[in-house]
């Protein structure tokens, strides 16, 4: 099964360069599945019903979301509608929305996504590594789904190999997100565990990860709040991360990453 993992949307530059490419990759790459993580994607914070249904009608299966979950009205009501649409699983019992996915491609094998988010330089809410544990008690790969991605949103790259190497062996893929800035540590752990410290991001790298840089730069500078934050506009890139699971185990056979457009060098995944 091959399936494609999309960083962090940012804003309207990174959902213009998925709606130019995935819909060829999905074609070009033979892609069973293919995961976007969209927390940024509606002005850099949040995602809307509308730019949800945008990324699932230009390939998106299945959409994680982040620490931004909240921050457009009305996300509380939508992501109660949308099953495709998952927000973290270590959140309080009672939040609103999908806690994990449960996919199936076009020839019927099943795909277990979900996301936890860390604790270290984040808001912490519930605790993650319990979390994944409890997680694969239930989901078992190769026995009850044929793969699982396991989202892990964060800035902390110790904590998301930490958690990595937990779950190695249990799912397909730990696809690392939050920092918009693309990580070249991809590989397959030892027991067979595809991961990345991060994917990187969609989006505008003439930035500062993924916006408009008036606004952080007053920050840094000046101490002070400045303009307010807005994603830049510039020529995106399109950062993602391909795994190639076995069929019988469900374990990575190859990991790679893409990247194409805007101004970091491309890169192909097979």
């Amino acid at each position: 099964m091959r399936i494609l993992f999309c960083g962090d949307v940012a804003g309207r530059a990174g959902r213009d360069i998925l709606a130019e490419r995935l819909p060829a990759l999905r074609e070009e790459l033979a892609l069973d599945l293919v995961i976007v993580n969209g927390e940024n994607a509606a002005g850099g914070f949040g995602i809307t019903p509308e730019i949800c249904k945008a990324l699932y009608q230009v390939g998106a299966d299945a959409i994680t979301l982040g620490n931004h979950a909240w921050d457009q009205r009305g996300t509380e009501r939508y992501i109660e509608t949308d099953p495709r649409l998952i927000r973290a699983r270590n959140y309080p019992r009672g939040t609103p929305g999908s806690a994990g996915a449960l996919l199936h491609t076009q020839d019927g094998r099943s795909v277990f996504v979900f996301q936890v988010l860390t604790q270290l330089f984040m808001d912490p809410i519930g605790e993650p590594f319990a979390c994944v544990e409890e997680t694969l008690q239930e989901y078992r790969l190769g026995h009850s789904v044929d793969a699982i991605v396991l989202d892990v949103h964060g800035e902390a790259t110790s904590e998301k190999q930490a958690l990595a190497y937990l779950a190695d062996g249990r799912v397909s893929l730990v696809a690392g997100t939050h920092t918009h800035v693309p990580t070249a540590d991809h590989r397959i752990l030892p027991a067979g565990t595809a991961y990345i410290s991060d994917v990187g991001m969609c989006g505008a790298y003439e930035s500062i990860i993924g916006l408009a840089l008036d606004g952080p730069m007053a920050r840094f500078t000046r101490k002070r709040p400045g303009p307010r934050a807005a994603p830049a506009q510039g020529e995106a890139t399109l950062c993602a991360v391909l795994v190639e699971t076995d069929d019988e185990t469900g374990l990575a056979r190859h990991v790679g990453t893409l990247r194409q457009g805007g101004i970091l060098a491309e890169a192909w995944p097979v």
